[in-house]
Order: C-alpha cells, then structure tokens, then sequence
C-alpha cells in the first residue's frame, strides 16, 4: 500500500512538472508579445508546489525555439535535476528568492526599455498613477547592484521586497524582477512594472508628477488586490 501511495506521489509530481513547463514556456511569449525582452535575455520560473523544485527557461535559447521540453527542472540550490540544457544565468538567483520568500511562486526578470532605464538611474518610480496603487501598492523600488553568476541578486530582490508591497523591483544597473503567486502573476508585474516606467517617464517630460497620497494609495491597493474582478 506505501509502495502505491509513493507511487502515485511521484506520478502526480511528474505531471505537475510537465504542466509546468508547458506554462512556462508558453508565458515567454507573453515577453515577447509586451516588448519586455530581446533576444535571448530575461526568463521566467515557476516553483513546483510542494517541491524544492523549480521550472525554468534554459541558458542562451532564442524564445523562437523555446518548446516545453527544453525547460529545465533544478532544486532549490540551483542544481540541474532533469533537462538537457543547461539552465538560465539567473537560475541561483531564482533559487534564492523560492528559499526566503515561500510565498513566491513565480519570479520574472526582463531588460524591458523603459523599466531598465529607472534601474540606470537607481531611481524608484513614485507612486503617481492609480494603477501602481493598484498593483504595487507604492512606489517601485530599486534593489542594489549585483554581479550575475551566484544568487547575489537574489539576495538583493529578498532584502528589497521582503518589507514593499511591491512585486517589482528594479535591480540597480540591470533590469528588472518581479514575483508573483505563480509565474502568470510575475509576468503581469512584469508588464505593469513597463507600463508605468513608460507613462511616468513621458509625465516627468512634461513637469513634475503628482504624487497620490498615502492614504489613497493604500485605499486602491486594498481594493484592487481583494474586491476587483472575479
């Protein structure tokens, strides 16, 4: 009776596994379709529930040729555990932030234009708009600079969200990275956080931007993240 119920435990993880990684690789044409990527930079993960495990887009392959299959499985630490390529640069940086933030269930980073540009400024993006009250619930903060290959990003998208109720941030220098409940939900902050750095870059063109109360901030964050939609 053990051996059955292991069995289908490992079943049931393989198939989560699969639906994963077609998800994942399906979410990278959303990157594509927002302008948020070129080339082969950016990538999106999704953690599998109940695993140490996480899904994630391999190193260096053009989105073209992404198929669900090529998306690569590591634990928690980083470490290939089933794929044939070899996993994104940002892979240990992924890890680190399913590590300290159990909450997560997705994370994204992109280069996209605008976003990237705040981030060469190490400016955040004041809370000007309603729909970054919505999503953000404040402004978009900026995380410290950090040098690709070890989870040293990771480490500075925990310290910078752990207390924001931001699921974006922008990595001093980089790019930006985003969280989410699952990988859709870091793809969209990866969309809004675009958005955003857009319009209020094109309003500090025009005069200065007026900041949104607190208060209010807080009003539209409540409403947005509990009574809006179905």
């Amino acid at each position: 009776m053990w051996a059955l119920a292991e069995r289908d435990s490992k079943v049931s993880v393989s198939e989560t596994i699969a639906q994963l990684r077609e998800e994942v690789c399906t979410l990278h044409e959303e990157l594509i379709r927002w302008n948020l990527v070129v080339w082969t930079a950016g990538n999106i993960s999704a953690r599998v529930p109940g695993e140490d495990l996480m899904v994630i887009k391999p190193s260096g392959v053009r989105y073209q040729e992404l198929t669900p299959e090529k998306m690569v499985v590591t634990d928690l630490q980083g470490n290939l555990v089933e794929g044939d390529y070899s996993p994104s640069s940002d892979t240990a940086s992924h890890a680190y932030v399913y590590r300290h933030m159990p909450e997560v269930g997705g994370v994204v980073h992109t280069h996209s234009t605008y976003a990237t540009a705040w981030a060469a400024r190490r400016e955040p993006i004041p809370c000007v708009l309603t729909m970054m009250g919505d999503e953000f619930g404040g402004e978009i903060p900026v995380g410290p600079f950090a040098l690709i290959g070890d989870d040293s990003i990771g480490r500075g998208i925990v310290e910078t969200l752990t207390f924001s109720r931001s699921p974006a941030v922008l990595m001093a220098n980089h790019g930006v990275f985003t969280i989410g409940k699952n990988a859709l939900a870091a793809v969209k902050a990866a969309a809004m956080t675009e958005e955003v750095a857009k319009t209020v870059h094109m309003a500090k063109a025009l005069g200065e931007p007026v900041p949104i109360p607190q208060k209010k901030i807080d009003a539209l964050y409540e409403r947005y993240q509990n009574v809006y939609g179905q």
